[in-house]
């Protein structure tokens, strides 16, 4: 599984896991599809930060699949 913290790893489209900034105490994962990256620097060590396709915005954790259309 790729890495979260770097972002070139991540693309528009990809099916994702994120914790949402109300979730960071408990790490509860949500899924989605990323519509945008949001991190400007090319890691971050607490992941990359994404807008997912339903508005919701948080750090990518883990990496599902390659690009969904």
């Amino acid at each position: 599984m790729s890495s979260g913290k770097i972002r070139a790893n991540i693309k528009e489209g990809m099916n994702v896991g994120i914790v949402l900034k109300q979730d960071q105490r408990t790490g509860k994962i949500t899924r989605g599809v990323v519509k945008r990256i949001l991190t400007n620097s090319s890691t971050h060590p607490h992941g990359i930060k994404v807008q997912l396709i339903d508005g919701q915005v948080g750090r990518v954790k883990e990496i599902y699949s390659k690009i969904e259309k």
